[in-house]
């Protein structure tokens, strides 16, 4: 691009005293290094953005960086041959707000090995509902089929199920071939999340998870978004050889179990950390993505849709436990 004009993003200042985060006027240049520029589409917001965007999460490792995990749009220029002007795109975690300038801007620019063309079965605003959210959820999925979990082994647990994770992960499963029970402290969504095909939902309040280190096994495997004691109790309630992916910690950090799920029941604790994750793996992902694994409910799931001075708002609402299901970003 030829003396590019200014354009908006939203900044995160991350060592200023106070936090500082908005939307800002800054250059093409000012991006970060990369083979592939991108005139940004959509964007979508994660927990993981909250935190970055409000300070309450020690996210960014650069001083200074645009917000926004996730990013969808088209090439406007490309020096690897692979891309080319016009062509869709996207990308998810692989730096983007950590070390990287995210996609809360009108551009992006991408290093081409985390680039990832648009699926066939997606468009730009549909990956954008799946996002890291939805990503991590595959992800999950991927890595317990991998570990020999079946949909004929028995149900999957997803814990957080209003969530943007657990809410992807409730219509993925479902897609997939398995039965989704859905664990929620917000009652006034198991109509939503039956929906989008939850087969049983269990009130976050009612449960509990008894004192032994194993009591009666109640499903075959599960997605936690939550930690602390959910993820505790889970490894106790857990069919033998059933996998639980781990993937969130929107209750606490802290895991307090015994071994014993582990060494007499076979259960697998599966840590599951999207923003790095292989190529060859995200690729594949994708395609599940814009395919089999598709979500049916996108529409459902896309609660809100905003633009980039709506961040504030959101992040503030995500961070108290108030939303529900997706927030995409028309950018």
């Amino acid at each position: 691009m030829s003396n590019p004009s200014p354009f908006p993003a939203f900044r995160i200042h991350a060592e200023e005293k106070p936090y500082r985060a908005g939307i800002e006027s800054m250059r093409v240049d000012e991006l970060s290094p990369g083979e592939v520029l991108v005139k940004v589409a959509y964007s979508s917001v994660n927990y993981k953005d909250a935190l970055a965007g409000t300070g309450k999460g020690k996210i960014l490792r650069e001083p200074v960086l645009n917000g926004g995990i996730d990013v969808a749009g088209y090439v406007a220029a490309s020096s690897d041959p692979q891309f080319k002007e016009g062509d869709e795109v996207l990308c998810t975690g692989c730096g983007l707000s950590e070390t990287r300038n995210g996609g809360y801007a009108e551009y992006a620019r991408l290093q081409s090995k985390w680039t990832i063309p648009l699926p066939a079965g997606l468009t730009l605003r549909e990956s954008m509902v799946i996002g890291t959210a939805g990503f991590t959820a595959a992800l999950s999925l991927y890595q317990m089929r991998r570990n020999g979990q079946t949909p004929d082994m028995g149900p999957i647990v997803v814990t957080g199920a209003t969530g943007g994770v657990g809410s992807l992960a409730i219509d993925i499963l479902t897609r997939a071939g398995f039965e989704a029970h859905a664990i929620s402290g917000k009652l006034e969504h198991f109509d939503d999340l039956i929906a989008l095909g939850a087969k049983q939902c269990i009130s976050r309040k009612d449960l509990y998870w008894g004192q032994r280190p194993l009591e009666t096994a109640h499903w075959a495997g599960a997605i936690d978004n939550v930690g602390g004691d959910m993820l505790a109790g889970l490894t106790r309630v857990i069919r033998p050889y059933g996998n639980i992916a781990s993937c969130g910690l929107a209750a606490a950090p802290e895991l307090q179990t015994t071994v014993m799920p582990f060494i007499i029941r076979g259960v697998s604790l599966l840590g599951i950390a999207s923003a790095g994750t292989a190529r060859g793996i995200r690729d594949a992902i994708w395609q599940h993505l814009g395919s089999d694994w598709k979500p049916a409910h996108l529409e459902r799931i896309a609660t809100r849709e905003i633009g980039l001075d709506g961040l504030a708002g959101v992040f503030d609402t995500m961070l108290a436990g108030g939303s529900f299901g997706r927030t995409v970003v028309k950018v």
